[in-house]
């Protein structure tokens, strides 16, 4: 599914909704997944085995988000990323998507944010880095709001800030050099 969503970085935006089409059904294939891990853990049992498919479950939560940027230029809230993944609330005592793995999950849709701002200048799509910066400073000052501790969460949060510098750079150079639509046709589009 990642490696699908990879080609994002070479397909020009016109033929963007034909890739996440393909993407699709690999990422509705996660329902299943999640219905036979919730059969197999045993009730008030999850905290002992959620470390086993955790790294998955930030993936998946990664890959519903992009899809959900990608189609509708918004955030894919936890309760649409959990639906999508099939993750039903009366499950939560045996399989659930903690809040932690989703902002992971977010943190790495920045950091590949990031990657398609350059990109896209590179396929002549000058206006998509103005609004991956737009979307990017949003989540970033969410982020900014959390009182996260020393951890791995707190370590990829910081991550962030390179990640918005080098959008910022992409948007200068794009600005600079006057290939982008004035503001007001970007706030009609």
């Amino acid at each position: 599914m990642v490696g699908q969503l990879n080609k994002i970085h070479s397909t020009p935006e016109k033929s963007i909704p034909a890739l996440l089409d393909t993407v699709q059904p690999t990422l509705l294939s996660c329902q299943e997944t999640s219905a036979t891990l919730a059969a197999l853990i045993p009730p008030n049992q999850f905290w002992r085995w959620k470390d086993m498919w955790s790294n998955s479950l930030r993936t998946a939560v990664f890959s519903a988000a992009l899809v959900q940027y990608l189609g509708n230029g918004n955030l894919a809230s936890l309760s649409q990323v959990s639906e999508t993944l099939g993750i039903k609330q009366e499950w939560k005592d045996r399989f659930a998507l903690p809040v932690e793995d989703y902002l992971h999950g977010l943190i790495s849709l920045v950091n590949e944010l990031s990657r398609l701002a350059v990109n896209a200048v590179t396929l002549g799509n000058f206006e998509e880095p103005i609004r991956i910066s737009i979307f990017v400073k949003d989540l970033f000052a969410g982020f900014s709001m959390l009182n996260l501790k020393n951890d791995t969460l707190r370590r990829r949060f910081d991550s962030l800030k390179y990640d918005i510098k080098k959008i910022e750079e992409v948007v200068y150079d794009v600005s600079l050099r006057k290939l982008t639509p004035q503001k007001e046709e970007l706030n009609t589009k």
